[in-house]
C-alpha cells in the first residue's frame, strides 16, 4: 500500500512565509547597519529558521524518496514527516519569537534609557530648585539689607532734620536773646549814668558831713564855737545815715546793672577761670530783684550756701550765667506759684543755691551747683521731657520751652558736665549742675 505524502498546508502557506522571511532579513540587515545591539537576535532567529527550513526540506525529501517502497517503511516515513513538520513549525515560530525577544530587549533598553533620563531630569530639577532657592535666599538677604539701610538712612535723615530744626530754633532764640541783650545793655548804660552821680555825690556828701563834724568838734573843744545843738547833731546824724543808705543801695543797684551788662554782653565764647560762688551769688540776687520788679507783692527767702576756697573752673561765663539765671528764675517762679495757690500762713517760699567740691568714684573732680526750692514740684510723668526743646510746664504764653533745653546743651555739650533734676510734686525741685574742674 502506497503512502501519500501531503506537503503541509499546501503551496498557499509558502508565499506569506517567504514574504515574512524576506522582510525579516531586511529588518535584520537594517538593524545591523544601525549598529543596533538587538540586531544579533533577529540574525540568530534567521539562522535558526533557515536551519529548520533546510532540515525540513531534507526530511521531506527523505520521506518522498521512501514513498512507494514496501509497507514496512511506512512507520519510518511518518516519523520523518513528523520531524519535518516540527521543523517547519519551529521555523515558523522562530521568527516571531526572535522579533518578540528583540522588542522586549528594545523596550527594556528604552525603559532604562528613559529612567536614566528621568533621573537626570530629576537631578537637574533638584539642582535648579536648589539654585532658585539660593537665589531667593540671596535676594531676601539683599532685600533685608536694603531695607535696613533705608531704615538707617531714614532715621539719620529724621535725626538730621530734628537737629536742624533744633538748631534753627536755638538760633532764633539766640537772636531774640541777643536783641534783648542789646536792649538791656542800652537801658543798663542809661541807668548807670545817674547811678554813678548818686553814688559819687552820696560819698562826697558823707565826706563833707564828716569834715563838718570834725570842725565842730575842734571848735567845741577849743571853746570857740557855739554850744552844740542837740537837734542839729541829730539831724546831721540822720542825714549821714540816709546818705550811707543811699550809697549802699546805689552800689547794690550798680552791681545789678553790672550783672545785666555782663549778661547781655556778647561774649567771645572762650573759657576763662571763673569763681562759681561769685557768679551764683550775683545771679541769685539778680533773679530775685528781677522777679520783685515784676511783682511788688512777692517775697521769698533766698540764700547761698557756698563752699569756701572753691577752685576756679574754666567755663564760658556768659553761658553758665544764663544757665544759673534760668534755673534760679524757674525756682522763684515755682515758689511764687505755690504761694498763690497755698493759702496756708505757714508756707514760706525759699530758694537755696549751694556749691561744693566733689570727687566721683572714678577719681574725677567736679564743682557741683544745686538750685533747690520748696515750690510746686514737677510731675513724675513729665520729668523725662523737661530738657526737650519746646516742652514747658508753664501756661501758654509764659514759657517758650527753650530755657532748660539750652541750659542742658550748654552744660553737657558745651562744658562736658551733667544736668539732673530731683523733684517731688507738691514738695519742691532741685536741679543739680556738675561742671568738671
Amino acid at each position: 500500500m502506497a503512502i501519500e505524502v501531503d506537503v503541509p498546508y499546501g503551496l498557499a502557506v509558502w508565499p506569506p512565509f517567504l514574504l515574512i522571511f524576506i522582510d525579516f532579513i531586511r529588518v535584520s540587515i537594517l538593524a545591523e547597519r544601525r549598529k543596533d545591539s538587538n540586531a544579533k537576535v533577529p540574525i540568530y532567529s534567521l539562522v535558526v529558521a533557515a536551519g529548520c527550513l533546510v532540515l525540513a526540506i531534507v526530511f521531506f525529501a527523505i520521506a518522498g524518496a521512501f514513498v512507494g517502497f514496501n509497507n514496512t517503511q511506512n512507520g519510518y516515513i511518518e516519523l520523518v514527516m513528523t520531524i519535518g513538520m516540527l521543523l517547519i513549525f519551529v521555523m515558523l515560530f522562530s521568527i516571531p519569537v526572535g522579533l518578540s525577544f528583540s522588542l522586549v530587549r528594545e523596550y527594556s533598553r528604552t525603559h532604562q534609557s528613559l529612567r536614566k533620563k528621568i533621573q537626570e531630569l530629576e537631578s537637574l530639577s533638584a539642582k535648579s530648585l536648589a539654585q532658585e532657592q539660593e537665589k531667593q535666599h540671596i535676594l531676601a538677604i539683599q532685600n533685608e539689607t536694603l531695607e535696613r539701610q533705608v531704615a538707617e538712612r531714614t532715621t539719620e535723615l529724621k535725626a538730621s532734620i530734628e537737629h536742624l530744626k533744633t538748631t534753627q530754633d536755638q538760633l532764633i532764640q539766640s537772636e531774640k536773646l541777643a536783641s534783648l541783650g542789646e536792649l538791656t545793655a542800652g537801658i543798663a548804660h542809661e541807668i548807670q549814668n545817674p547811678l554813678n552821680f548818686v553814688n559819687n555825690f552820696s560819698e562826697v556828701s558823707i565826706e563833707l558831713l564828716k569834715e563838718l563834724n570834725e570842725i565842730k568838734e575842734e571848735k567845741t573843744a577849743k571853746g570857740e564855737g557855739p554850744k552844740d545843738d542837740e537837734l542839729e547833731t541829730e539831724l546831721l546824724g540822720d542825714i549821714e545815715q540816709n546818705l550811707q543808705k543811699i550809697n549802699h543801695h546805689g552800689k547794690r543797684a550798680s552791681s545789678i546793672v553790672k550783672g545785666m551788662l555782663e549778661h547781655s554782653r556778647t561774649g567771645s565764647g572762650k573759657k576763662e577761670p571763673i569763681d562759681i560762688n561769685t557768679l551764683a551769688d550775683e545771679y541769685l540776687r539778680l533773679a530775685y530783684h528781677g522777679l520783685r520788679a515784676k511783682d511788688k507783692c512777692f517775697n521769698a527767702d533766698f540764700s547761698l550756701e557756698a563752699t569756701e576756697n572753691l577752685p576756679k573752673i574754666n567755663v564760658v561765663a556768659q553761658d553758665i550765667s544764663r544757665v544759673l539765671l534760668n534755673l534760679i528764675n524757674n525756682a522763684f517762679y515755682a515758689v511764687q506759684q505755690k504761694k498763690g495757690t497755698d493759702l496756708s500762713s505757714n508756707y514760706q517760699p525759699a530758694v537755696v543755691v549751694s556749691t561744693q567740691y566733689i570727687t566721683d568714684k572714678n577719681g574725677v573732680d567736679w564743682v557741683e551747683i544745686r538750685v533747690k526750692d520748696n515750690g510746686t514740684g514737677i510731675p513724675e510723668e513729665v520729668q523725662d521731657k523737661i530738657f526737650q526743646p519746646f516742652f514747658t510746664t508753664k501756661p501758654t504764653g509764659q514759657g517758650t520751652g527753650l530755657g532748660l533745653s539750652l541750659a542742658y546743651d550748654i552744660v553737657t555739650k558745651g562744658h562736658g558736665g551733667t544736668l539732673d533734676v530731683e523733684s517731688y510734686q507738691g514738695e519742691g525741685t532741685e536741679f543739680i549742675v556738675k561742671l568738671p574742674v
